[in-house]
């Protein structure tokens, strides 16, 4: 356990799986108050905290990126960092109207790089409506830190609050797109492989907002550090549920397939960028999917349903009819990738 005298962080720590979920709740039980009045916090440990405001609800987000290369096909850490932040707000339901970034950035950084980072983070919070409302910037001396490093806050107004423990037996789960681009890029360059493969880091807030016009949302999230793996299961843990994944259903770009088995990992374990999970009232999942497909999202997909809470949270049915346990990932997959 992480308390245990002695203990020292490691890797795995900041991976997304099982051992950051152990390391929040050991850090949590020092504070008395894990959320404010008629709010939501840490208690949640969802992606976001929230106030009432009105007949409304304010919800405040917070994350660090770290990621090497800091330049990867289709992103860098500047779309990483904004996108990052601004999702957590998109799958609570919020409309993001304020971002701050803090940038931790090693001596002798090029300037040229910096600039094309802070373009990067601003077309996403463009994109999004959102005001940069401030920031900070350190500079630590050369070793000090590898590159750089981006923090970003997001605070956003939801009319309709959405959380991870909102699924209902019979509703229906669907992805916005194929899942583990992100950590599959990530990792290949890490390992030096060949790959035509793009990140697929970008905001998704329009794909949140039309699955919510079209029909009942009960939860939703983005499959990040952990991937595809880790979000139902917290989907389904915090819900009190059982979530049956097809998994002939689940689209996996074959590329995506063929560097994680090269690399030995779950391609539902890498991490999306770019993606949502969306758990949707089974009647109205149809249109749902019609109306992410029309926003263009057209690889949309229903991969899988909430069913009464079994022995384990996640349940794989493979092509033959079977099932297989779908863990929360442990260890560090892919060091520096978010």
């Amino acid at each position: 356990m992480v308390a245990a005298a002695g203990d020292r962080i490691g890797l795995p720590h900041g991976g997304g799986g099982v051992e950051t979920e152990e390391l929040i709740l050991y850090i949590r039980r020092f504070f008395r108050k894990w959320a404010p009045e008629n709010g939501g916090g840490v208690d949640l440990l969802d992606d976001g905290a929230f106030l009432p405001y009105g007949d409304k609800y304010l919800v405040f987000t917070i994350d660090t990126y770290t990621v090497k290369p800091v330049f990867f096909p289709g992103g860098d850490i500047g779309v990483l960092a904004a996108a990052g932040t601004l999702n957590d707000l998109a799958v609570m339901g919020a409309r993001p109207i304020g971002f701050m970034d803090t940038l931790l950035i090693e001596e002798g950084f090029p300037r040229k790089s910096l600039e094309k980072i802070i373009e990067s983070m601003a077309g996403i919070v463009n994109e999004a409506g959102a005001a940069l409302l401030g920031g900070d910037i350190k500079v630590m001396p050369r070793g000090g830190v590898d590159e750089i490093a981006v923090t970003g806050f997001g605070v956003g107004v939801a009319d309709r609050l959405l959380r991870k423990d909102g699924a209902r037996i019979g509703d229906l789960v669907i992805v916005t797109g194929p899942v583990g681009d992100h950590g599959a890029v990530v990792l290949a360059h890490q390992l030096g492989f060949e790959t035509s493969l793009r990140s697929d880091a970008r905001y998704i807030g329009p794909a949140i907002e039309a699955a919510m016009n079209a029909g009942e949302i009960h939860a939703a999230k983005d499959p990040t550090r952990g991937g595809l793996a880790m979000a139902l299961n917290e989907i389904a843990e915090a819900s009190g549920v059982t979530i049956i994944v097809w998994g002939d259903k689940v689209p996996v770009r074959e590329e995506t397939r063929g560097i994680a088995d090269i690399a030995g990992v779950d391609p539902l374990a890498l991490a999306s960028e770019g993606q949502a999970v969306i758990v949707a009232k089974r009647g109205d999942a149809e249109k749902v999917l019609s109306a992410l497909h029309a926003a263009g999202y057209t690889e949309a997909a229903v991969i899988g349903e909430v069913v009464e809470e079994k022995m384990f949270p996640v349940l794989l049915e493979t092509g033959v009819g079977g099932l297989r346990i779908l863990e929360k990932p442990s260890g560090e997959i892919v060091p520096r990738i978010c």
